[in-house]
């Protein structure tokens, strides 16, 4: 599956954005979609995930409440919800694809190609 991320942008602390990843390629609804974040110089931060039908999501501690992962198999569409957003959210954000339950980045197989969130205090 192929990804493509977007939908990042620069706001200010408290904002709200909404980023998109789109699928194309076969099975898009076989995958568990995750979203993971990195800054220079550091490994790829676990965001949040969701499975392959949308019924069940996990998020990392620093989001859980401001962040919502959502998807669209009909339009082979994740998105990442983020309110409140703080200068700590600031990083290149990435969606991937994994073919089983997972949170590591190592176990995901497909990633989109990152998307920018600067956000402003």
């Amino acid at each position: 599956v192929q990804l493509q991320a977007s939908g990042g942008g620069l706001v200010q602390a408290g904002d709200s954005l909404r980023l998109s990843c789109a699928a194309s390629g076969r099975s898009f609804s076989r995958y568990v979609m995750g979203w993971f974040r990195q800054t220079p110089g550091t490994d790829y931060e676990f965001v949040a995930t969701i499975s392959s039908t949308g019924g069940a999501t996990y998020y990392a501690d620093s989001v859980k409440g401001r962040f919502t992962i959502s998807r669209d198999n009909a339009e082979n569409t994740v998105y990442l919800q983020m309110n409140s957003l703080t200068p700590e959210d600031t990083a290149v954000y990435y969606c991937a694809a994994a073919t089983g339950w997972t949170f590591s980045w190592q176990n995901y197989r497909s990633w989109g190609q990152g998307t920018l969130v600067t956000v402003s205090s």
